[in-house]
């Protein structure tokens, strides 16, 4: 509603201005000036003929002074215009995301893929990778999704470097395309992935959805089996360290202390944090609480696909132990 009332003005300040400028044309060429100029030519002297020059030149600066204004009052009504165009689009690109509304979201962003708008940009990131994790897409179109997503995630950090989520979502699609690209560029990622989520949490500490990727970054990699760590120690100097006894007060592990952190900046805020929760708590023998979680998880409204993965393996889990 805001846009129709701005793009009101648009149109009737256009055309106003367009018949000034009209106006202003017409008095140039056809009004006093011509007619005064041209019997000035035929019936006065010299000095009659330079006033009726100067007085045209006049009148000539005038109406380029008066084209030159309009221009800038256009303009500055079409940026105007388009922010708000921006706008709208977000606003029906989360209505869709919150319905789950994943094909009919990815469709109306593409349509914006060479915006330069950050919060465009990491939208149609985060479509395209949705997009990809749908059971009715196809291998090769996962694959090329995946690849398509990092690079609208990575044009939207160059636009915005301050963008939190643009840092977020490139973590994310890093990490997805590394699941393409074999397990020693996945590992060899792994400290770039870390840094972008952790200065997305600088950006904006109560996240809640990147609080839980660095849980899930520490769980990785606390469930790195020996081959892996091979190949990390081939990397690093250091392979990346995080076990369920790191950093640990009274059995809380590092990554169970993140999705802790998680769940507390945003309550039920999403199903894999419940299951990540249970798990965790398995892996530290404490059946109780993973019992309790993992129900959490399973019981959990099914809006998307990962949502309904999430109640298959929470159900899987409970029936094991």
């Amino acid at each position: 509603m805001a846009a129709l009332v701005l793009a009101r003005p648009v149109r009737r300040g256009s055309a106003c201005l367009g018949r000034l400028l009209r106006r202003e044309a017409g008095g140039a060429t056809c009004g006093p000036w011509g007619r005064a100029g041209l019997g000035a030519r035929r019936g006065a002297g010299g000095s009659e003929v330079l006033r009726k020059s100067l007085q045209r030149g006049a009148a000539l600066s005038a109406g380029s002074f008066l084209v030159y204004e309009a221009h800038k009052l256009i303009s500055g009504f079409a940026e105007v215009h388009a922010s708000f165009k921006v706008e709208e689009v977000i606003e029906q690109a989360d209505y869709l995301y919150g319905s789950g509304e994943t094909e009919k979201l990815y469709r109306l962003l593409i349509q914006h893929k060479n915006s330069d708008d950050a919060e465009l940009l990491w939208r149609l990131a985060r479509a395209s990778r949705d997009l990809a994790q749908l059971s009715s897409t196809s291998a090769e179109e996962k694959r090329q999704l995946a690849y398509e997503a990092l690079e609208y995630a990575k044009k939207a950090l160059e636009k915005n470097e301050s963008n939190f989520a643009a840092h977020k979502w490139y973590g994310i699609c890093l990490s997805d395309v590394g699941d393409f690209e074999g397990i020693k560029t996945k590992i060899g990622n792994a400290f770039v992935i870390k840094e972008h989520f952790q200065r997305a949490i600088e950006l904006n500490p109560k996240d809640a959805t990147t609080i839980h990727l660095i849980g899930i970054w520490c769980y990785s990699f606390a469930e790195m089996p020996w081959y892996q760590r091979k190949i990390a120690a081939t990397l690093f100097a250091t392979p990346p360290t995080s076990t369920f006894q790191e950093v640990q007060y009274e059995n809380v592990s590092q990554a169970l202390h993140y999705f802790h952190m998680a769940e507390e900046a945003d309550p039920n805020f999403y199903s894999k944090n419940l299951l990540f929760l249970g798990k965790t708590y398995l892996k530290l023998n404490n059946k109780k609480l993973a019992l309790l979680w993992l129900s959490k998880a399973k019981d959990y409204p099914a809006h998307t696909e990962e949502d309904k993965q999430v109640q298959k393996e929470a159900l899987e889990l409970l029936n094991s132990i």
